[in-house]
């Protein structure tokens, strides 16, 4: 039996949740040079989404959450909604690594993708057991999707979904056959199938590329977003001589052509891009989409560019049911991802 046929869905980002899976960062090589104020900006996203919902928070050792909690205490987080799990980990970028809850009238389950490094860094190995040890934690039972024989790959990085049934995502991150090759031979059904089967997603509408700086090649989270049920916020750049400029042309051009799982248009609202951050002659994928959604606030990325004054403008014009909050990423860009690469939502149980 499927997940879909148990009546599972994939919930949307503004949903209700119990808890948000962070993983306490360790890795130096992920901001080399630049270390020392990335556990700072941690706690202040853990100070800002603790105070709805759970934090759950993978540590690599005792030791390592006691560096944690003196960093959060020092922070003024209430360490009552904070918990620890610890496992090692090669990075920590849970919306990536971490599991998809899906849910339905009797419950909450896990769909566990395979977790491949992005299909370009060796050091993976640990990361991919998150999904497993969350689900033996919090004793939820999870499917392992399959495909041709194969355990799929994907990050939650690369989907964005109203809840409805509706899912966005890219063909350069997920069709792309010749660079961070995730499901060889894969073509537009075979995911369709995959999402339909697993996540409940009956609708699938795809861009092409992604931003420019993007390690990913080609992760949805740092172009176009869902903000409630009908409405899509994509990122658009103005000036022509950026490298933006022509593919989000292109996905501007395509998102005109969209249609909801009901066959309605949805909304679109545009959010601007910050000008180009380079750090050590490499463009950063600084992006104001890569905004994420709590209980109590929605967390969005800022660069200290004129821009980050109107992008929290834009985001709360259409999601008014909490505060709209900038958090300082100009460090954090640094990792090559921002608050919703490292934050992983568990909807609440149903009822």
């Amino acid at each position: 039996m499927l997940p879909s046929q148990f009546g599972y869905r994939l919930p949307a980002e503004w949903e209700k949740h119990e808890a948000t899976w962070l993983g306490w960062p360790h890795n130096k090589s992920d901001w080399p040079g630049k270390f020392a104020p990335i556990p700072w900006v941690y706690a202040e996203i853990v100070r800002r989404i603790s105070a709805g919902e759970k934090a759950r928070i993978v540590v690599e050792s005792k030791q390592h959450e006691r560096q944690a909690r003196a960093v959060l205490e020092s922070a003024n987080v209430e360490l009552i909604s904070v918990e620890f799990y610890i496992m090692k980990t090669d990075r920590g970028w849970t919306r990536d690594s971490g599991p998809q809850f899906i849910k339905s009238a009797g419950g909450i389950r896990q769909v566990n993708f395979r977790f491949n490094g992005w299909a370009k860094y060796p050091n993976y190995k640990k990361d991919r057991n998150l999904p497993a040890f969350i689900s033996r934690k919090l004793g939820l039972s999870s499917f392992l999707p399959g495909h041709n024989g194969d355990h799929v790959v994907l990050e939650g990085g690369s989907i964005d979904h109203n809840g409805k049934g509706t899912l966005l995502t890219t063909e350069e991150c997920l069709l792309d056959e010749q660079v961070q090759v995730r499901n060889p031979g894969f073509r537009k059904d075979d995911y369709e199938e995959v999402f339909r089967d697993y996540l409940g997603i009956t609708n699938v509408l795809w861009l092409g590329k992604g931003i420019a700086g993007d390690d990913t090649h080609g992760h949805v989270d740092d172009l176009c977003r869902f903000v409630n049920e009908k409405t899509i916020l994509l990122v658009e750049e103005n000036d022509s001589r950026d490298d933006n400029y022509r593919t989000l042309a292109e996905n501007k051009e395509r998102i005109q052509a969209f249609r909801l799982e009901d066959g309605s248009k949805p909304e679109v609202g545009f959010l601007p891009m910050p000008h180009p951050v380079i750090f050590k002659g490499q463009r950063l994928p600084a992006s104001y989409a890569n905004f994420y959604i709590c209980n109590s606030a929605v967390l969005v990325p800022t660069f200290d560019d004129p821009n980050d004054r109107a992008a929290l403008g834009i985001i709360s014009e259409f999601i008014n049911d909490r505060p709209v909050i900038g958090i300082h990423a100009l460090d954090l860009v640094w990792g090559l991802g921002t608050l919703h690469c490292l934050t992983h939502e568990q909807p609440a149980k149903p009822g």
